[in-house]
């Protein structure tokens, strides 16, 4: 691979990387954060809330930065620094607030870290899209989601033995500090002038009138659904059937995280290798197949080792199913908009996040997890109905145009 092809896979990685270091805080270890310094569950559902609204308002962060050249350094680039430098700021400050004390202002600096890192997550996508020819947009998502998840597996390792073993403050700061590492990589970017086709237009939001747009957007809203919704099953079914452990449990989630990793250079391949339509159909068939294993694993006499097989299993199919459809819907963007049009996009698939969390919940109480498991399962098949909107005959995805 050629040095610079490498930076800018680098480059995308290692801001899926910070993302991920983050995310996988949150997931791990902020909910035992607060309820340690005595905040209770309602307050902790509403610091939750409050801090994911700059995930649902990305779409006017991509609006800004597909219009307005920041200070003359580009699009994307000034906005990618300012959301990490943001970032970066919050997790210094945060240890000196006490959020038993201070709510408010523990939920305000939650929110501005949330907003700085929606802001080059949005510009970040807006990039990869400016700068990555087509028939490599899947090798590209795969770096991203792989570094994502490599920073979410680093961040739930690590920080729980930080706050363990040395104190809260040193995890805030060493998440500050993984903050930098992207840096290097944005600053040696240069920018060029948007072409007169790829320049901000209202009227490329007329894409949306197009039916096989609002279907890839509902193509990633059921995926999502099916693989989110289930994914927060995983630990609860394996405690209820085999009785992990806790460490068990985290050790667990390492091995899907690996899974997940896998999972990237799977989807990449088959967005490379093979045409978008046979990715498509090959990542629902990964995704049902898992589920289906995993909700009859326990009718086998082996237990726990065969439960981590099928959750590195499991992992793959969720790291393929993430690459392909972000890969599908980077087909679907009109180049003027890009940032805007992809954070819609993917507005979608945060709803469908959403759908399957609750859903998943509900389920599991009144059929239990196996046939939850099943039913998300059974679930990912209404994907295919929407197929033929988004293929012709050579099994090419159409464009926004």
């Amino acid at each position: 691979m050629p040095r610079n092809k490498l930076t800018h896979y680098l480059l995308f990685g290692s801001l899926y990387f910070t993302q991920g270091t983050i995310l996988g805080y949150f997931a791990s270890l902020n909910a035992l954060y607060l309820l340690e310094r005595g905040l209770s569950m309602t307050d902790i559902g509403i610091f939750g809330a409050i801090a994911l609204i700059p995930f649902i308002i990305k779409i006017f962060l991509g609006m800004l930065s597909d219009r307005v050249n920041l200070l003359g350094m580009g699009h994307r680039k000034p906005y990618i620094l300012i959301g990490l430098a943001v970032q970066i700021l919050c997790l210094v400050v945060v240890p000196f607030v006490n959020p038993k004390t201070a709510y408010w202002g523990f939920v305000g600096i939650a929110f501005m870290l949330q907003l700085g890192m929606a802001l080059y997550d949005t510009c970040t996508d807006g990039l990869a899209l400016d700068t990555t020819p087509l028939a490599e947009q899947g090798k590209i998502q795969g770096f991203m989601v792989g570094g994502r998840a490599i920073g979410t597996i680093a961040a739930a390792s690590m920080v729980g033995l930080l706050a363990e073993n040395v104190s809260w403050n040193a995890v805030f700061w060493v998440l500050a500090v993984l903050t930098l590492l992207p840096l290097p990589l944005v600053l040696r970017l240069k920018e060029s002038e948007r072409p007169a086709e790829k320049r901000f237009e209202w009227k490329a939001f007329r894409a949306f009138k197009n039916w096989p747009v609002i279907a890839v957007g509902l193509v990633g809203l059921i995926i999502f659904m099916v693989i989110v919704g289930a994914n927060q099953l995983v630990n609860p079914f394996l405690e209820q059937t085999l009785g992990i452990s806790l460490s068990q449990a985290g050790f667990i989630t390492s091995i899907w995280g690996i899974g997940v990793v896998l999972g990237s250079v799977v989807g990449s391949w088959l967005m490379s290798h093979l045409d978008a339509k046979k990715a498509t159909l090959t990542i629902l068939a990964m995704v049902s197949v898992s589920l289906i294993l995993l909700a009859f694993m326990v009718l086998t006499s082996l237990g726990l080792p065969v439960a981590i097989l099928l959750v590195v299993l499991y992992g793959l199919a969720y790291g393929s199913a993430q690459t392909v459809t972000f890969a599908l819907c980077m087909r679907f963007v009109d180049q003027r908009i890009a940032a805007s049009m992809f954070a819609i996009l993917m507005a979608f698939t945060n709803i469908g996040q959403g759908i399957g969390l609750g859903l998943g919940g509900a389920l599991s109480d009144a059929i239990t997890f196996r046939w939850t498991f099943v039913a998300f399962a059974a679930l990912n098949l209404l994907v295919l109905p929407f197929l033929p909107s988004l293929f012709r005959r050579r099994g090419v995805a159409v464009s926004a145009e």
